[in-house]
């Protein structure tokens, strides 16, 4: 990756900031550096002390191209494309541009956040002092340029006239660079023996030092790939905050000329992602109860980046072998905004099919979907198959893939690799060829049930799901089995069949009261009729409150894969060891292979790290 070191004078590199010569990247985030740390910065360029390195991108080449935008404060008469791009520095070149160049107070905040506008002064005779304190000497006062104290009532300094400035002592930096406001100023300030000696030392201490300081930079060339510029930025952002894909796809989309030629305006990958979002928030499955709760941007634009790959290196129509497909980050970063405008629509269209296909497993709110991650390839092999996967003995074979992502846990590491192979070989399945490797090689410990104790485990959530999958009627609320409508409008969620109260009290081991073999999908309503009693005291409850002969309410139980005689009895041993036999037949069934029985793998959950109670 080819590079320059040039070195910048201050002086030559404002100017070329306020001209437009030198932008940032759309990607960058906003300047937010506070009154202190300006006031920090300026004595240190006073003193010609070094700042650091800055680090610009040259455009107009065949690598990266991104939407440029000016530094704060720069207001440019004409659009105009940047000869660089500023990568690193933008917090102290914006500081130095809006306190030194801009001629405007300076938008700033202080320690606490709070909005400020402050002009930048420094104090002649504590600047020259050899005992002085030159962070000190540099002071910031407000837009009236006057410092007031007890509430805003008394005034501390006054500065507001040019006048004031000069009898004062308190030259403004915003003259620094302006040879003429500079000279004006010096002939109202020197008007005696002394003061012309104090200019004169203010001169060599102060005003040579910011005249003839220079910027170290490192210039990347014009040939840097997107990919470079991502990890350039992101070893040198100081503020702590990775710079993502999306991001930067956002600044490259927004830079498309042809685009914009056509369109009479910039492509916002920002509001198309939004309006994405809020069609698809239809789903309750897409979107949980808060903005982290919702299918995330990065899986929408590997979807998206698996099918273009895809057909870009294979072509719609050659037979399915090793993956050509990927959506590695530089993929995504390579992704053209033509492609994304042709794969996205049909992405969104398969998202709906997907959550269609997640409700008919059982999955209804994205609390409760196993993996997120397995809508990226999901979405995919929808879109590369269409309608196929429609029918019947497709369906199927999908539906088996997916429970053995789910149930065998392979889609929480070494995702890069999976998605491109999944998309491949289960669409070469569908049309003939041999079973994919995330179906080959999915296990499952049947002894593994009695270590899945809470949500933060796939294999927990995919349990509870083929319990609703296969369908199950609430104890109260028994008219219909649960479906997503009962599910949302009643508030089912998790219940101890044997709860937690009873459990302690008859000492049945934490393993087993909290495993999900203990816990089944019911209405809020039934969990307070259950609340902590016994099971045979519930049961009876349930009855008076049903008005449903006990017999009816047995076979509701039973659509719960729990035999309720052993609930009556409160035989906790028996119904647990039936219970665990009748969800390894349903994990099974799922997953279209026998399961690795207890005796011969024991599992403990230590493990796992899904310990703890839901």
């Amino acid at each position: 990756m080819p590079f320059q070191n040039p070195s910048y004078p201050l002086g030559e590199l404002l100017t070329m900031v306020a001209k437009g010569k030198v932008q940032l990247p759309d990607f960058q985030r906003p300047w937010k550096w506070d009154d202190e740390r300006i006031r920090s910065l300026l004595a240190t360029v006073t003193m010609d002390y070094p700042l650091g390195v800055m680090m610009t991108l040259e455009t107009g080449g065949t690598g990266a191209r991104f939407k440029p935008r000016p530094l704060a404060g720069v207001i440019l008469e004409e659009d105009r494309e940047p000869d660089e791009l500023l990568m690193d520095g933008q917090q102290r070149m914006t500081s130095l541009y809006q306190a030194l160049k801009s001629g405007k107070p300076v938008e700033t905040m202080d320690a606490r956040k709070k909005k400020l506008r402050r002009w930048y002064y420094i104090n002649i005779e504590a600047a020259i002092s050899p005992d002085g304190d030159r962070e000190e000497a540099v002071i910031s006062v407000p837009v009236d340029r006057m410092v007031r104290d007890d509430f805003g009532r008394g005034v501390t300094l006054d500065l507001s006239t040019e006048e004031q400035e000069c009898s004062l002592g308190y030259f403004p930096l915003r003259y620094v660079f302006d040879i003429g406001a500079t000279q004006r100023w010096m002939w109202e300030y020197a008007s005696d023996d002394a003061r012309r000696e104090r200019w004169r030392a203010f001169t060599e201490t102060v005003l040579v030092n910011v005249a003839q300081y220079q910027v170290p930079m490192i210039k990347l060339t014009k040939t840097t790939p997107k990919e470079a510029v991502c990890l350039v930025f992101e070893k040198v952002n100081t503020g702590g905050v990775p710079l993502n894909v999306f991001e930067l796809l956002t600044a490259t989309y927004a830079g498309d000329r042809a685009y914009s030629r056509d369109h009479d305006h910039d492509f916002q990958l920002v509001e198309h992602w939004e309006k994405t979002l809020e069609e698809l928030s239809v789903h309750p499955v897409f979107n949980g109860s808060d903005r982290s709760e919702r299918l995330a941007s990065s899986d929408f634009l590997q979807a998206v980046c698996l099918l273009a790959t895809h057909h870009r290196k294979r072509g719609s129509g050659d037979p399915f072998v090793a993956p050509a497909a990927s959506c590695k980050r530089k993929d995504i970063l390579e992704l053209l905004l033509a492609d994304y405008l042709t794969w996205a629509p049909q992405v969104v269209e398969a998202l709906h099919w997907t959550a269609r296909f997640l409700n008919s497993q059982g999955v209804f709110a994205y609390r409760d979907l196993p993996y997120r991650t397995q809508l990226v390839p999901l979405a995919a092999i929808r879109t590369l198959l269409g309608s196929e996967t429609d029918q019947p003995e497709v369906l199927d074979k999908i539906t088996r893939w997916y429970w053995c992502g789910v149930l065998g846990e392979q889609y929480s590491g070494a995702l890069e690799s999976r998605f491109p192979r999944d998309l491949e070989q289960v669409a070469g399945w569908v049309r003939g060829g041999k079973e994919p490797q995330s179906v080959t090689s999915a296990t499952f410990r049947a002894a593994r049930l009695d270590t899945l104790l809470s949500r933060n485990s796939a294999a927990y959530k995919g349990v509870y799901a083929l319990v609703l999958r296969q369908g199950c009627y609430d104890w109260t609320h028994s008219k219909d089995i649960i479906d997503a409508t009962i599910f949302e409008e009643q508030q089912v969620d998790v219940v101890r069949i044997f709860p937690k109260a009873w459990c302690e009290k008859n000492g049945i081991p934490a393993d087993h009261k909290n495993s999900i073999v203990n816990k089944t999908p019911l209405t809020s309503h039934t969990a307070r009729l259950i609340g902590a009693r016994a099971p045979s005291v519930y049961m009876r409850a349930l009855e008076t409150e049903t008005g449903l002969p006990g017999n009816w309410l047995d076979d509701a139980v039973g659509t719960h894969l729990i035999d309720p005689a052993d609930l009556r009895a409160g035989d906790f041993k028996r119904f647990y060891t039936t219970r665990h036999r009748e969800l390894v037949a349903l994990i099974e069934d799922a997953m279209g292979r026998l399961t690795i029985p207890a005796e011969a793998a024991p599992e403990s959950t230590s493990d796992y790290q899904d310990q703890g109670a839901a």
